[in-house]
């Protein structure tokens, strides 16, 4: 079947019966659809003959829809990690309203080019009427890609309709969540998850006005795992901004820099409830206290669950976290290699590079194991670390030996200026904390003298704007040659056609 970079899946299931069947529909989806995936709910939604209900009716914006949101969301990150998935609310309302929702067409940032449903067609000599209905649907609603196509899915999807939830006769799921005219939430929103979407999306359900997100910047990223790999500020404000607009463009964001722990969640008079997770309830409750000292009302705390990582190994961890997710981008590539005219496609050129006390070492060891010639920069002398040196034709001759892999180390790689003999940069990360302690007890240095050294090198944030390969040897042995066993085996895949 072919695929679509855009679709929206449109569930017409109960909303409690979508749990049990949630899993199969998105696997289903992710064969058709690769890339952003909006989910529209319309329980009941139904084509009879010539009839299609051509405007959704609100959905009561209660605890059993919160589950859902939790589930679904929960669901995609263990079958179809690869795909945004955006759970549309502009029909979930957690009041009355006498407007019908999408009175006028939402416009998505990602305009659909399939429409997907769970509905079950009973009638297939309906088919295409019911298609052209759905189509008809959607269109009323969202802004698509000309020529919408819908696609019915498998009949298989439903074989769980029978399952049954523990919680379909909880009484309590039928209530409503409560409504705050002003609510705010904070984070850094890093490679925006499934953990991130259900937070966003609970806080949308309690907003009735504005929704104020404080993105953590400057100080507050320094104690961040592999801070260097956080996406820049702007880049996380548009992708928060898109979904946001996507999910409930009614409600008012305002996004703003987070640089202390607190931001105008302390200061903001207008402010009546706080959205965290688990882990950051200790910090609503010292927002709380600030408040009190300013002579502000306290925030209703809503506080959202861990969602934990079905795909997390032993060296990660539990939960789903941006911090795990750049540690999946050690040993990837990050940025394709250009194209190096000015030296011979073989043998394959790797700079390995990283200040001083980074581990460059122990990797350059475990590529010599994996089968790369090597050569120590260093070693040739730190007075010839320029192009048409001494150091520079050692190197050139070396190479000569035919060689499938070449690697050189080289700390000032970058600052040297041998970029251009080589065909990718392979960059060691190393918190400064860490390289200091490494320097001080390898070499018998003074603290002092250590950072004078650190200081005379580049930056791992001035290195990584070359760096086609990051890796780290922060953590124990055996995980940083997993990391190399990675990166050699991506390089093996790629370098044929890198060479031809």
């Amino acid at each position: 079947m072919a695929m679509f970079h855009t679709g929206i899946l449109v569930l017409t299931s109960p909303i409690s019966l979508i749990p049990s069947r949630i899993a199969p529909v998105l696997a289903a989806t992710a064969k058709i659809v690769k890339d952003t995936l909006y989910v529209h709910l319309h329980p009941g939604l139904g084509f009879t003959g010539n009839y299609v209900q051509t405007k959704p009716a609100f959905i009561a914006a209660n605890h059993e829809v919160s589950q859902l949101l939790t589930n679904l969301y929960t669901k995609s990150s263990h079958v179809c990690s690869h795909l945004d998935v955006r759970v549309v609310l502009s029909n979930v309302k957690n009041h009355t309203s006498t407007q019908q929702p999408f009175s006028s067409v939402q416009i998505l940032s990602e305009p659909p080019e399939v429409v997907l449903t769970d509905y079950r067609i009973i009638d297939v000599n309906q088919s295409n009427l019911y298609m052209q209905c759905l189509e008809k649907y959607t269109l009323g609603c969202y802004t698509c890609k000309p020529n919408l196509r819908a696609i019915f899915l498998p009949a298989g999807i439903h074989d769980l309709d029978s399952a049954s939830c523990s919680d379909m006769e909880d009484s309590s799921l039928c209530e409503s969540i409560p409504i705050y005219s002003d609510v705010v939430l904070g984070g850094t929103f890093d490679r925006l998850h499934s953990a991130h979407k259900i937070l966003l999306s609970m806080s949308c359900l309690l907003t009735g006005k504005r929704l104020l997100i404080g993105v953590a910047d400057g100080d507050l990223l320094k104690s961040k795992v592999l801070k260097e790999l956080i996406e820049p500020y702007q880049q996380r404000v548009e992708k928060l901004r898109k979904f946001l607009l996507d999910v409930n463009p009614a409600i008012q964001y305002d996004l703003v820099p987070l640089r202390d722990p607190y931001g105008p969640a302390i200061t903001d008079p207008n402010i009546n409830c706080i959205v965290v997770s688990d882990e950051t309830q200790k910090g609503a409750e010292a927002v709380n206290r600030k408040r009190r000292e300013n002579a502000l009302q306290e925030l209703a705390i809503h506080r959202i669950c861990i969602i934990k990582d079905a795909h997390h190994t032993k060296d990660e961890e539990e939960k789903i976290s941006s911090s795990t997710l750049r540690k999946r981008l050690l040993g990837s590539l990050l940025v394709p290699p250009k194209k190096n005219l000015k030296i011979a496609p073989a043998p394959y050129v790797i700079g390995l590079t990283g200040c001083m006390g980074s581990g460059k070492t122990s990797v350059r060891q475990y590529l010599q194991k994996m089968g790369a010639t090597t050569i120590d920069a260093d070693q040739l002398g730190h007075e010839t670390y320029k192009p048409g040196g001494a150091a520079y034709h050692r190197i050139i001759q070396k190479f000569g030996q035919g060689k499938a892999i070449c690697v050189v180390d080289a700390a000032v790689l970058l600052e040297a200026g041998w970029i251009d003999m080589v065909h990718e940069v392979w960059l060691l990360l190393m918190p400064e904390e860490e390289a200091l302690k490494r320097i001080v007890s390898r070499d018998k240095l003074s603290e002092n003298e250590a950072k004078k050294r650190l200081a005379s090198q580049w930056s791992d944030a001035q290195r990584l704007r070359y760096a086609n390969v990051v890796l780290c040897t922060l953590w124990e042995p055996d995980i940083t040659e997993k990391q190399v066993q990675k990166a050699w085996q991506l390089l093996q895949k790629r370098r044929p056609f890198l060479t031809s």
